[in-house]
């Protein structure tokens, strides 16, 4: 009885995910496609400022914005949140953190797989980091996703800080096998699953709840300044190599879905970044992608609503015009400098008498070492009961979407180094 109570609320659950809302005709859909020209949208974000004036203007669009990315992902007709019922095992110590394997249930039938990473020898309570990853496949001896060395060296080195830090799977990445990856209710289920994350971190005994960063690069990037948008709890946000006027996600959990484009309005990525404001924010972007061109056109326009919200210097950029699309070393050292200004974290803990940034204690664990789900801790039989329910609205979606002409949007982006 309780498994067919769970198999009824998961159903009811992603038929809501799976609802969607119109923006404009879609002979004028916004954007036309996952990627625009770059004056193009130079051109639409120029627009977009003439839409607002001074403080009220724009707090007024980023409720509007707010409320329609809200409504299309349908986040306010959720059932309540399941008992998370986290289960935790593997840990491993090391020099000034420990990493462990961690799943929990974010709605009902469905898993959320990743690792947490505590400060050692450090009281508590801790700030809580959030650490979404990017598109990153595996590749050679490369792993994927969050088992990559780029988001080990990340989440170590923030908790070696003193910092509480998650790191999970995307929808249909890595462990999480229940959905495939390229579904427009991906940024549905992501979502959804980054304000679970919060609900675990802050549910641990050592966690400050209070102190909430997130921080992830390209899809993970996404990731971050959607649920910022959307969550007040979370306090600051380092959004890396993703926040362009010209380029929308090209995949399914990002643009799969029409949150851009809003009844009797039409936005963009740089303004679903700036509706983090007054709470603090760094763009992290590089010459290598569609971040180029940040410090001329998107940067200035996060500054010109963080000069309207009267906080000036709770926005920056930092530009590395020689670097490519990852989370690599010259991204991660900004990153660990702006989340610790801001969560007060002991940067200290990690620096040389040179100022640089110690990562080399940080050890580096081949992917099975990081599992959630292995032997002794298998995923819940219940679990393909959030399968199911997924393909059986996912049906639904197809037919819905056919009826009102929109296009599923692949994955084009470069993956992740």
């Amino acid at each position: 009885m309780v498994d067919a109570m769970k198999a009824m609320s998961c159903s009811i659950l992603i038929a809501l995910l799976s609802a969607q809302v119109s923006g404009a005709d879609d002979t004028e859909r916004w954007p036309p496609s996952h990627e625009i020209p770059v004056e193009d949208g130079r051109r639409a974000l120029d627009e977009m400022r003439t839409a607002w004036q001074e403080r009220d203007g724009w707090q007024l669009r980023a409720a509007n914005i707010r409320a329609h990315v809200r409504q299309t992902l349908d986040l306010d007709e959720l059932p309540p949140p399941c008992p998370l019922d986290p289960v935790m095992h593997d840990r491993h110590l090391h020099d000034g953190y420990s990493v462990e394997s961690v799943h929990f249930e974010s709605f009902p039938g469905f898993f959320i797989s990743g690792n947490l990473y505590r400060p050692a020898d450090i009281e508590g309570p801790h700030p809580i980091v959030l650490c979404p990853h990017g598109h990153a496949r595996a590749d050679g001896t490369r792993p994927e996703g969050r088992f990559r060395a780029d988001y080990q060296r990340l989440c170590a080195t923030l908790a070696r800080m003193g910092a509480l830090v998650l790191t999970w799977d995307m929808v249909g990445w890595g462990e999480n096998e229940q959905v495939p990856h390229r579904r427009p209710e991906s940024t549905v289920l992501q979502t959804y699953n980054t304000m679970r994350a919060i609900d675990f971190m802050q549910s641990l005994e050592d966690a400050d709840g209070d102190r909430i960063g997130i921080t992830g690069s390209s899809g993970g990037g996404t990731q971050t300044f959607l649920a910022t948008m959307l969550d007040e709890r979370i306090d600051v946000s380092v959004p890396v190599v993703m926040v362009s006027a010209h380029f929308f996600g090209g995949c399914s959990c990002e643009s799969g879905l029409p949150i851009h484009d809003g009844p009797g309005f039409r936005t963009n990525n740089v303004e679903f970044a700036a509706c983090a404001a007054p709470r603090p924010t760094l763009l992290l972007s590089v010459g290598g992608d569609w971040t180029t061109n940040t410090p001329e056109i998107e940067f200035p326009y996060l500054q010109e609503v963080y000069r309207t919200m009267g906080v000036p210097d709770a926005c920056a950029n930092v530009h590395l015009p020689e670097e490519e699309h990852d989370y690599g070393s010259g991204k991660r050292f900004p990153a660990y400098r702006f989340l610790a200004r801001h969560l007060g974290l002991d940067l200290a803990s990690v620096t040389n008498p040179d100022g640089s940034i110690d990562e080399a204690p940080v050890h580096l664990h081949p992917r099975h070492e990081l599992l959630a789900f292995t032997d002794g801790h298998p995923r819940p039989p219940r679990a393909q009961m959030g399968a199911e329910a997924v393909d059986s609205a996912w049906a639904r979606h197809k037919r819905r979407r056919s009826t009102q002409g929109n296009d599923t949007r692949d994955e084009v982006r470069p993956e992740d180094s």
